[in-house]
């Protein structure tokens, strides 16, 4: 690695976290003043909103920004350096263009890493703080997907039928778990007022258990407490919108799954949202590979143009994920396209115009 391109990763590192910064302290200030009314509202305790709220909200931030950042810095350095015709004497002393995008490359391709460890394993940890206070004390917060009238699938041939379940004590009310054969015909019920979660287990009280036979008959008890093993988990019947952000990549590969196994209904938005926790990482590469071509041609205006530029494409970006978004979360796209599309599209549209750079 020469002095040249030490010099170029420096730079690039230092602007990316200074904007991290900037970036972190407006998004924080734009929140409050958009919230302060609802935490007001609610009674939400002052001292634990600045002290553990934003605290535990700044790695969401991070992974949201992360991608700007570094496409601004690269944009800022990259124009500077044409601006002053350094870039042009990099050329003229033949140093191409695929040459100069090596320690853009590197920046990108490290902070895309890291991201896709930081997305994985620690926003989502810090994320069950923000929501845990999002629930409490904003108008809208996450919405549960699933209200009454739950039904999902535990096994094959078991299926678990719950009237009303609520998330804040883990109880399940109007329960019903019937077991079929292979001839899909009713071989047991078990029926009780509650079922709660209690030391990973369900217990069902005074539960009602029925037994069917080939002849017709049927044999009934009471059982005072039943614990039973179920695959279905509290997680699985109190859905919101939002939870997949709370869970790491090993845990909502194992949600996803449940939910499909379960067959529970619109499990778009979980599926995308699991898929996107591999893909908006991406998005750090790709748009730094955007900003090099995009800024390394001077212009009039001046760098207030190349950023002005850089924002619109920017923001492009984030439009074309939007919109997708909708798509997969009703089932209309598949949940894989919808997360990844909007990054080859970027991606290609990035090596168009890498090609047509001047080298």
């Amino acid at each position: 690695m020469t002095t040249f391109d030490r010099h170029i990763i420096r730079r690039l590192l230092t602007g990316y976290l200074f904007l991290v910064i900037a970036l972190i302290v407006f998004f924080i200030l734009l929140h409050y003043l958009e919230y302060v009314d609802d935490f007001l509202d609610r009674q939400a305790p002052m001292d634990e909103i600045y002290s553990i709220y934003y605290p535990s909200y700044i790695p969401e931030i991070v992974r949201l920004i992360s991608p700007l950042a570094v496409f601004l810095s690269c944009v800022y350095l990259t124009g500077k350096l044409a601006q002053t015709m350094q870039l042009t004497a990099l050329q003229t002393s033949s140093i191409s263009m695929y040459r100069l995008l090596r320690p853009y490359a590197f920046v990108a391709l490290l902070i895309t890493g890291v991201m896709i460890w930081f997305n994985g394993w620690i926003v989502p940890v810090t994320n069950q703080t923000v929501l845990e206070y999002d629930g409490k004390y904003l108008k809208d917060a996450p919405k549960q997907v699933d209200i009454n009238d739950i039904h999902r699938q535990n096994s094959p041939g078991s299926i678990v039928s719950v009237g009303f379940f609520d998330r804040r004590s883990n109880t399940a009310y109007r329960v019903s778990l019937q077991r079929f054969d292979g001839d899909h015909r009713l071989i047991e019920r078990v029926d009780a007022q509650n079922m709660a979660w209690q030391d990973s287990l369900w217990r069902l009280p005074d539960a009602v258990v029925r037994s069917f036979h080939e002849d017709g008959s049927e044999r009934r008890r009471v059982v005072e407490q039943l614990d039973t093993l179920l695959l279905v988990y509290p997680r699985d019947l109190a859905r919101t919108e939002r939870d997949i952000e709370s869970m790491t990549i090993p845990i909502a590969a194992d949600y996803v799954d449940a939910l499909r196994r379960s067959g529970a209904g619109n499990i778009g938005r979980a599926e995308v949202g699991y898929y996107t926790k591999y893909s908006y990482p991406l998005a750090n590469l790709i748009l730094v590979l955007i900003a090099l071509p995009l800024a390394a041609v001077r212009r009039r205006g001046g760098q207030a143009v190349q950023i002005g530029l850089g924002l619109a494409m920017a923001f492009a970006y984030l439009a074309a994920q939007k919109l997708t978004e909708p798509f997969g979360y009703s089932g209309e796209l598949d949940p894989i396209l919808t997360a990844f599309v909007p990054h080859a599209l970027f991606f290609l549209i990035a090596l168009l115009m890498l090609m047509r750079a001047r080298k």
